[in-house]
């Protein structure tokens, strides 16, 4: 047990692998965690640019790196780097975490769980109702899997209409509720609202430095709906603040992120994660950077 924040061979390394990671708070939120558990582990950001994404990872196995998060934009393509892949997280496609067990790595996937964690900490009913996604990457593919394994009916708006079709695909092998894949436009944004309960934005529009934009107007969101964004950094994006002043009901991403970290963690450590803990130090150190 260390109590204090040196560093020695023993340590025990941790981190996130993305591209880019200056905006994370994951290594405050995790290093709090580890400090207040009394573990002698260190969390430690990693920017990779995508031609050394294949390198990193061999690096983990070389220099013995316990455990690390997978961010923008590698959640896809890390899994062929792996040794194995836990059956949820090949179900959804995606991983978010690797765990270094005596040089064999296995892809883990924490944010469908964490999404739906915190959903739960929001008494947000999801069964039988329909949800939008904004976006079809690897934290949609999450998003999307959950809520279909919850028995809520999705249309999925993407950019790359053929990218959130593929998506739709692979939901329906494995589920049986309904879902549908359309062009991420304002008119079927709008149409598609029409007839949901919840909008998921999991892209990374709203996020800073550019925290004014939003893929949704308020004029499209009512007291019907609950907005979530997965967006934590501002905690409370543009989009959120006109949900809530049209009176829906809304999830900031900062309840995900810290979910998603706490699942993590106690795959990395064998330890229940100090929730509080880390969700104070991640509040306190985004409203750190927005001073």
């Amino acid at each position: 047990m260390n109590t204090s924040p040196e560093i020695t061979g023993k340590t025990t390394v941790c981190g996130v692998i993305g591209d880019p990671v200056e905006h994370t708070v994951s290594p405050a939120m995790h290093n709090a965690a580890f400090k207040a558990l009394g573990l002698d582990y260190i969390y430690l950001p990693f920017r990779v640019p995508p031609r050394h994404l294949a390198a990193a990872v061999q690096g983990m196995r070389a220099l013995s790196i316990r455990g690390l998060n997978v961010t923008i934009p590698y959640k896809v393509k890390v899994i062929p780097l792996l040794d194995e892949i836990d059956p949820p997280a090949r179900s959804i496609g995606a991983v978010n975490v690797i765990v270094n067990d005596s040089s064999v790595l296995k892809g883990h996937n924490t944010d469908a769980e964490g999404f739906m964690r915190a959903l739960k900490e929001h008494s947000v009913e999801v069964r039988g109702k329909t949800a939008v996604i904004l976006g079809s990457g690897g934290a949609a593919r999450a998003v999307c899997f959950a809520l279909s394994a919850a028995g809520a009916g999705l249309i999925i708006l993407n950019r790359t209409s053929g990218r959130a079709a593929r998506l739709v695909g692979d939901i329906m092998k494995t589920a049986g509720h309904p879902a549908e894949a359309m062009p991420l436009d304002r008119q079927n944004i709008t149409i598609a609202l029409k007839k949901a309960h919840i909008l998921v934005n999991t892209t990374s529009v709203g996020m800073s430095p550019e925290p004014g934009e939003t893929l949704v107007k308020g004029d499209l969101i009512g007291p019907q709906h609950t907005v979530v964004d997965i967006v934590y950094n501002p905690v409370e994006t543009r989009l959120l603040k006109e949900a809530a002043k049209a009176g829906a009901a809304t999830v900031n991403g900062l309840d995900m992120l810290v979910w998603q970290g706490a699942l993590a963690f106690e795959k990395w450590t064998g330890q229940k994660a100090p929730i509080e803990v880390m969700r104070k130090e991640a509040l306190r150190t985004l409203n750190g950077h927005e001073k």
